[in-house]
């Protein structure tokens, strides 16, 4: 059965598909979306994990950085972001005394006290807030090119005042400036961890330096903010804008085959049907759209975290006596200084799982409790969002079931290192997701958040112009995480790829 009925077809029901939709759909263009699985969204879900719990957790992205406030605006979304005042909690033992090192969002005088008691010279205080201002002046030139035509490497670096600061961020491994400002092992470590989540590699490769770049960009503050409502809170809303504008979304209809000549492109369907459309967009991962077309897939590395998403009775003491409203409040490190980290990555790559993962988390219902029944709230419930570090998929390839009991429990025993009581004693309810498991739930090749590795926001010099949405056809473009410029909650692949279509017609 063939049909003609749309301009554009969109593969994938995610955020960055829905982004595309409602901006074509707003410029007159007739959309249809086609959603394999029951229900939209991807990784952008949020679900009743814990039977007998009312709370919609969101199950695999989590916080939002890299979603462009103009976006919100653009297509006039009810969707807010909370903003936390505490950055991260890092806990830590010295000479037999548990401490912590306490970070604000904004620098200030419980931050200073903290860095203080950690350093009393003084220095990794200073050295930190040089860093970190350096990196929001590169945030801050870099953010605005996002939604526009790719910039070459030559001209973004024009943008950058300081050289050194380019050098460092994107010509030098990442490790080199982080050994080479701090002294603090525990500081490094904190440092390098937003160039770990999602990535499989050392601080001194610079697949690094890329992951750390799209952690901190964001609206040119970096801010990591918590969604309101939780994950499905913009899915929800992006819907409504989508099909107000008349975009049609079918769930439950997997593709198995795209092709294209000089007049469109046509889109076949598990159950026999040939969509005809003008333009194809993907939101799947650039492998996935591969096999469809009957090409070789990308070359990518793994997936590499583990999502540990837990239901607590109530958030647990810790043996430094801060209060652990404030510790979990922001992004909670254990076991992240720079040498475990590297400790654990060779670890990895020959196989082995620490006994002691390095592991962050966030607690979303300290920020937000509308993701809990008021009852539950009330009694003091909360919520713990886990991720594992050094976790690529090949570790669980040989039997996922077994060797996910097994970093679960060195991820708990990371964690009840710095607790004064079991974290056991307080879950109420526990899902943990594999690379593999998140592979075969969402489709997400090798359980790669981003779909495939992040690429520096921008062409090199000697490429043809570009919104990094194209492939080798000009009726197929990308619009998901795998596009460059996609990773994260972002929104940007899905705009620029309806950018390159309106560009063209």
């Amino acid at each position: 059965m063939k049909t003609t009925d749309c301009d554009v077809t969109i593969i994938g029901a995610g955020h960055n598909g829905l982004v595309a939709a409602a901006y074509l759909a707003k410029a007159g263009k007739r959309v249809r979306i086609l959603e394999a699985n029951g229900e939209i969204g991807g990784a952008t879900t949020s679900v009743r994990a814990f039977p007998g719990f009312d709370a919609r957790i969101s199950r695999y992205s989590y916080l939002v950085s890299l979603l462009p406030d103009s976006i919100i605006s653009d297509l006039d979304l009810n969707f807010e972001c909370i903003s936390r005042t505490v950055s991260s909690y890092t806990p830590y033992e010295h000479h037999g005394v548990n401490a912590g090192l306490f970070v604000s969002r904004q620098w200030d005088d419980a931050t200073q006290a903290s860095f203080t008691l950690l350093d009393p010279s003084g220095d990794e205080g200073r050295a930190w807030q040089k860093f970190y201002a350096e990196i929001a002046e590169f945030a801050e030139c870099i953010a605005p090119t996002l939604l526009k035509p790719l910039m070459t490497r030559s001209e973004l670096k024009a943008l950058i005042a300081k050289p050194s600061i380019w050098n460092y961020l994107i010509e030098r491994p990442i490790g080199e400036v982080i050994t080479k400002r701090f002294k603090e092992d525990l500081v490094r470590g904190v440092v390098l961890t937003d160039a770990l989540i999602g990535t499989f590699s050392s601080a001194f490769e610079i697949q690094a330096n890329i992951c750390f770049l799209y952690h901190l960009i964001g609206n040119g503050t970096g801010e990591w903010r918590v969604p309101k409502g939780g994950m499905g809170a913009l899915v929800s809303e992006l819907e409504r804008v989508v099909r107000d504008a008349g975009v049609v979304i079918e769930v439950n209809q997997r593709v198995i085959k795209v092709e294209s000549d000089f007049e469109g492109a046509t889109v076949t369907t598990a159950d026999g049907e040939e969509i005809r459309s003008q333009y194809v967009l993907s939101n799947a991962a650039p492998q996935i759209l591969a096999e469809l077309r009957g090409k070789i897939a990308p070359q990518s590395l793994d997936g590499s975290q583990m999502k540990i998403n837990i239901l607590l009775k109530r958030l647990p003491e810790l043996k430094s006596g801060v209060d652990p409203r404030l510790a979990f409040a922001g992004t909670f490190h254990a076991n992240e200084s720079f040498s475990q980290c590297e400790r654990v990555y060779v670890q990895a790559k020959k196989g082995e799982i620490s006994a002691m993962l390095p592991i962050e988390m966030y607690c979303h219902t300290l920020s937000d409790p509308s993701i809990l029944n008021p009852e539950l709230a009330a009694m003091g419930y909360q919520t713990l969002t886990l991720f594992g570090l050094h976790t690529p998929a090949a570790l669980f390839d040989g039997n996922n079931d077994a060797v996910r009991e097994i970093a679960l429990k060195s991820a708990l025993a990371s964690l009840n290192r710095y607790l004064a009581e079991p974290i056991e004693s307080l879950i109420v309810g526990i899902e943990v997701k594999t690379p593999l498991d998140i592979e075969a739930e969402i489709g997400l090749p090798r359980g790669n958040i981003f779909h495939r590795d992040l690429h520096f926001p921008f062409r090199e010099d000697d490429t043809e112009p570009s919104w990094g949405v194209e492939t080798d056809d000009s009726r197929i473009f990308i619009c998901g995480a795998g596009a460059i410029r996609g990773g994260g909650v972002s929104g940007v692949p899905g705009h620029n790829a309806a950018m390159a279509i309106l560009a063209k017609v």
